[in-house]
């Protein structure tokens, strides 16, 4: 844990400038009774609210109301839903000053001011919430962005994630108590790669032994589990009562009907991860893992994954959420994933949505707090200009950005620039 110290230490030094301010305006906003006026809201578990006003008080929504006044902020003619939730993100993974892929185990100050950029990008795209899985850097930033040091969505992550490699990877017991170690390392979940990467095949890399010590060990620490896994395991890691099942690729009708009984959830990748490789191939062709093999299995891979979305979106009962898998390149740009499944997949758009928002929260257990824009919930409020029901292409303009109270864009007013690069 080393690295994350220094991480930690170099959070810590970037947040001293913008401390006071950034502590002073939450402080404020907290304190305050806002009302938000939209004439569009998304609830967030699949109804659609007109007219009407958002009454918050520090953190959370008390109550929806039409008469409720003074407004605060006017959000007529935009959209209104609950933030985004990515439940597959790796908020650390950069380029490095030779613009190539520099992975997410980067401590220099350098790698710590691009990990902070990541999720400034991710908060402005309107994701108030996302699940890193697999990087002990990670947690620094997680504990910056909760305290109130730097802006940036909510944070679960997996510190180290249980890497299968057959027998090496230990003994049942032994797997019980690399399980432990993480949730002493601060993990909010376990993550584990249960096959290989698609590019090189995606064959399991953990027996069914191996995976139903992992899981059930996690569930005694109270952990979910993220599994990694295409063809074979995705069964596997059903039957081992695992919470979520990373990609899928690969699965069976017969795997995902197995899912849904067994009430797993599936997290597969529509377009991004994939696309943003290929935008990025020279970025990062050359690095570990990345091979010219590895980038032309990936263009044959694409269709796969939008196959494997069009089943599962025809398994009652099967619980999709919306994860984009984010690496470099990707960040702030998370969005784009939502098009990819409604443009490529014929997945329904309020689907689309309601798979981030209350069921993304369901997945993480999260569902009493965020994901719905109802009383008692955290204000995690974001306005898009246009109507992503009738175009898709509206996530892409998102003008406003409340997480727990406090604004953090107001594009659509003018009350701040818009930041990085991100449209409005």
């Amino acid at each position: 844990m080393r690295s994350s110290k220094i991480v930690l230490s170099m959070l810590s030094i970037l947040g001293l400038c913008v401390l006071t301010q950034r502590v002073t305006s939450q402080t404020a906003a907290q304190d305050k009774r806002i009302v938000i006026a939209a004439s569009t809201v998304l609830d967030g578990k699949g109804r659609v609210l007109h007219d009407t006003h958002i009454v918050i008080e520090r953190s959370k929504i008390v109550r929806i109301d039409a008469k409720a006044g003074p407004v605060d902020y006017d959000l007529g003619g935009l959209t209104v839903l609950p933030g985004w939730i990515d439940a597959h993100a790796h908020i650390t993974w950069i380029f490095g000053k030779d613009g190539k892929n520099a992975g997410m185990g980067g401590t220099s100050p350098e790698d710590t001011y691009k990990a902070a950029s990541n999720a400034w990008l991710t908060l402005m795209a309107g994701f108030t919430t996302i699940q890193s899985p697999g990087s002990p850097n990670d947690i620094p930033l997680r504990d910056a962005i909760a305290t109130g040091i730097l802006p940036g969505p909510r944070i679960l992550t997996a510190a180290e994630p249980l890497i299968g490699r057959g027998e090496q990877s230990g003994t049942p017991d032994e797997i019980r108590a690399y399980v432990r170690k993480q949730k002493e390392a601060g993990a909010d979940l376990i993550k584990i790669f249960a096959s290989q990467s698609i590019r090189q095949g995606g064959g399991m890399t953990l027996s069914q032994e191996q995976l139903s010590a992992a899981c059930d060990e996690a569930r005694k620490q109270g952990l979910r589990t993220l599994v990694h896994a295409y063809k074979d395991a995705v069964r596997a890691a059903t039957l081992a009562g695992c919470t979520e099942i990373e990609h899928g690729t690969l699965a069976t009708d017969d795997d995902l009907k197995l899912m849904a009984e067994k009430g797993t959830y599936l997290d597969p990748q529509a377009g991004l991860v994939i696309e943003n490789y290929l935008l990025n191939k020279e970025k990062y062709i050359g690095t570990p893992g990345y091979t010219a093999e590895g980038f032309a299995a990936m263009e044959k891979i694409l269709p796969m994954n939008h196959e494997l979305v069009q089943h599962a979106m025809k398994i009652s009962g099967l619980k999709v959420v919306f994860g984009t898998d984010a690496v470099a390149g990707a960040h702030g740009r998370n969005a784009e994933e939502f098009i990819d499944r409604v443009r490529d997949c014929g997945v329904d758009p309020m689907v689309a949505m309601v798979s981030a928002n209350s069921l993304g929260a369901e997945a993480l257990g999260m569902a009493n707090q965020i994901g719905s824009i109802a009383p008692g919930l955290q204000a995690d409020i974001i306005a898009l200009d246009g109507d992503p029901l009738k175009d898709i292409a509206a996530v892409r303009r998102v003008v406003f950005v409340m997480k727990g109270g406090t604004v953090f864009k107001n594009a659509a007013r003018s009350a701040i620039p818009v930041q990085a690069g991100v449209q409005p």
